[in-house]
């Protein structure tokens, strides 16, 4: 029985390293491109690691393209999406879980009926609103399909669910106003979910093409995706300098990742998103 309970737990893990290592490789190949020549990245048989660490691939990246520019634009456009579903996201998961008010259960469920809708479908009004509220081609236009997130409104109501209601109760009786208890009791217990919703909203603001394509019409606008797709139309055939620009998109990403990384997978365990 121990035998065969071992042998399982073998065959789990090699399974599990099967797959780190398939979604791994373009990764670390992408990279470890990066500092290649171009010569040597055409090599073939191809090999995987540099002859010698080069950095001239990202010097050429800053000196033919407005990077910095594309990074200043994404940092902005993400921290103001960040900023704006945490908070709603946060009220709303809180009422939703912890009041009871006249039609609460069929709004939640209306909530919930949204991301039943494809973005591509939604994508007409919301230009068209755009338009009309002369936002486009500015970072209010640009945001403004993310400033609510009505999957961030589920994940932190099904979080405060599990909070007690003694405890929102205790501070009532001890006087605590609604606003208080929310800030000062609610919030630092929910610190895993905002966390989650931070890193899910990051990703999905920081890779966002569609729309930041249809809103921005000047370069000055474009965030990193829309600067890498016009870098890599612009050198076609430089992988050697695609390969740099595509690392330096995705760097700022894995540095929040692995900085928030245990409040990220806590706030997926307690609030059942595995």
């Amino acid at each position: 029985m121990r035998a065969a309970t071992r042998t399982l737990d073998v065959t789990k893990y090699l399974l599990l390293l099967m797959g780190a290592v398939v979604m791994l490789t373009p990764l670390i190949w992408m990279v470890l491109a990066s500092f290649k020549t171009l010569p040597e990245i055409l090599t073939f048989p191809p090999t995987f690691l540099p002859d010698h660490v080069n950095l001239d691939n990202y010097r050429g990246v800053f000196e033919t393209a407005d990077f910095v520019r594309y990074f200043v634009n994404s940092v902005v456009i993400a921290a103001i999406s960040v900023v704006s579903v945490l908070v709603t996201s946060s009220m709303a998961g809180y009422a939703f879980a912890k009041f009871t008010f006249p039609g609460r259960d069929v709004l939640f469920i209306v909530v919930l009926a949204t991301l039943m809708i494809p973005f591509q479908v939604r994508v007409i009004p919301l230009y068209v609103l755009a338009s009309d509220l002369h936002l486009l081609n500015t970072y209010a236009g640009m945001v403004l399909p993310t400033l609510v997130d009505a999957f961030g409104i589920f994940l932190m109501r099904q979080y405060m669910l599990s909070i007690p209601n003694e405890l929102i109760e205790s501070a009532r009786v001890d006087g605590a106003g609604e606003l208080r208890i929310f800030v000062q009791i609610v919030l630092p217990l929910a610190k895993p979910a905002l966390s989650a919703l931070t890193i899910f909203t990051l990703v999905m603001s920081w890779e966002s093409f569609l729309w930041p394509l249809l809103v921005a019409s000047s370069p000055d606008m474009y965030t990193l995706p829309l600067g890498l797709a016009q870098f890599a139309g612009r050198f076609l055939n430089r992988t050697d300098l695609q390969m740099a620009a595509a690392t330096m998109t995705v760097l700022p990403l894995l540095i929040a990742f692995l900085f928030m990384q245990k409040r990220f997978i806590e706030g997926l365990a307690t609030t059942g998103m595995k």
